[in-house]
């Protein structure tokens, strides 16, 4: 069994007639987030933003939708590549952070064994 298909989004039919008040709500806040409006980021750092966040949440969909968006959004093939490993950076640096928590624990049970 495959986890991810292109054609899952069918499965939003279900999605919907089981929750339709909250996916209305979902689809609704996901277009004000990346609708064109004058101040802030722009659609295509937006966007390249959300590649980022894909990248680190590892959804296929996301992934998928917002490179088509970034790309119309007039962002390169560079700056796509630039937001993946922004977000790779931040992974690892987070692993890597989160090993001081290891150390604590390793520090803290040798104290406690003296």
């Amino acid at each position: 069994m495959s986890y991810a298909h292109p054609h899952d989004h069918t499965f939003n039919r279900q999605l919907r007639g089981g929750a339709k008040e909250a996916v209305d709500a979902f689809v609704a806040f996901d277009k004000a987030v990346f609708a064109e409006r004058e101040g802030g980021l722009d659609v295509r750092t937006r966007e390249l933003i959300a590649i980022g966040v894909a990248a680190t949440t590892q959804c296929p969909y996301c992934m998928d939708a917002h490179t088509k968006a970034a790309l119309a959004a007039g962002a390169t093939e560079s700056d796509v590549a630039e937001a993946v490993m922004v977000a790779a950076a931040l992974r690892a640096g987070a692993a890597y952070t989160h090993g001081w928590l290891a150390m604590k624990l390793v520090d803290g049970h040798s104290s406690a064994d003296s």
